[in-house]
């Protein structure tokens, strides 16, 4: 088994051997999950607990199915109703954590870093369900999957990721596994919304939807997060959207067989244009969806694997 990892906190420690191995037994369950009977055994006799310190319906309820799927206990922990507003620290829940002795801990944290503090302090192993701005490890490895069913590989694609990147820690994930599978990379969007040094990151950076969707394979969009932004990043959504939001007349610039991507929740109207975010001929979201409980699946099957392999060599 071509995977090693004992926790998955982003994509950066991640091989592309590992990566494909992940996606393929991702490939596996989306067809269990298409057929009559969805349950598996992977997980069975262990318990899967999700803390989310931010609200997310869309990945908490994610995870929660595919641990569901494979056999898992799974318990969703409250922490904007728990003893943190009380004042309680990280390593204080940590110790908590430890002394329920889960197998798989599920976290998503605002703060860059949380999660990997979490990981040194608990005994079972971390998912990583997005940490502030720095990554959000299965969300990429989803878009992968959607991008390699449509289009047959990961390699040497050229892949436009337009809008707020500054604020995005999905952009990360998918720069970071998009690059390892010699993808090109654009991050397209306005000055105020691409992080300084963007350019050295071994990307191009395009300020026109224009140049930067020209001959693209894949147009990835992103969300306006404007709970993470704190001043004027954009004039007004009426103005962002007649100049980088997605439409028919700007796609025009890419591939006649691009793809167009969003990890939700979308903004119609200012990231997107509705119809074309329906078109079921160019847009892949609702597939984002389905191959985000399938990727989940995989990751915890495989951080379970590793640890009983590593517990059994002694």
């Amino acid at each position: 088994m071509t995977f090693r990892q004992t926790h998955l906190l982003g994509i950066e420690p991640l091989s592309p051997p590992e990566i494909t191995t992940l996606l393929d037994l991702a490939d596996e369950y989306v067809a269990m999950n298409r057929g009559p009977e969805k349950h598996g055994t992977a997980l069975a006799g262990l318990t899967q607990v999700n803390m989310f310190f931010e609200t997310s319906t869309r990945t908490q309820s994610s995870f929660e199915i595919a641990g569901l799927r494979l056999g898992a206990d799974v318990m969703n922990m409250q922490m904007q109703a728990s003893s943190i507003k009380k004042g309680e620290t990280l390593i204080d829940t940590a110790m908590t954590i430890n002394a329920m002795h889960p197998d798989l801990l599920v976290v998503r944290h605002p703060h860059s870093g949380a999660v990997n503090l979490l990981a040194e302090k608990v005994t079972c192993a971390v998912l990583n369900a997005g940490d502030g701005r720095h990554e959000h490890p299965t969300q990429a490895l989803l878009d992968a999957l959607t991008i390699r069913r449509a289009k047959g590989r990961l390699h040497r694609l050229t892949v436009a990721i337009c809008g707020d990147i500054a604020h995005s820690r999905v952009a990360r994930s998918n720069i970071w596994l998009l690059g390892k599978m010699e993808s090109r990379i654009r991050l397209v969007g306005p000055p105020t919304l691409i992080p300084a040094g963007a350019a050295d990151w071994g990307v191009e950076v395009h300020h026109d939807m224009a140049a930067g969707l020209a001959d693209a394979d894949v147009v990835m969009m992103l969300r306006l997060q404007r709970e993470r932004m704190d001043g004027g990043f954009i004039p007004s959504e009426r103005e962002y959207y007649h100049r980088y939001g997605l439409d028919r007349e700007k796609l025009v610039h890419a591939k006649d067989d691009a793809i167009v991507m969003h990890p939700g929740p979308m903004n119609r109207g200012v990231e997107i244009d509705g119809t074309l975010a329906d078109d079921i001929n160019r847009s892949v979201i609702r597939e984002q969806v389905e191959m985000g409980v399938a990727v989940r699946m995989a990751a915890m099957d495989l951080l379970a694997r590793t640890r009983r392999e590593r517990a059994q060599a002694g």
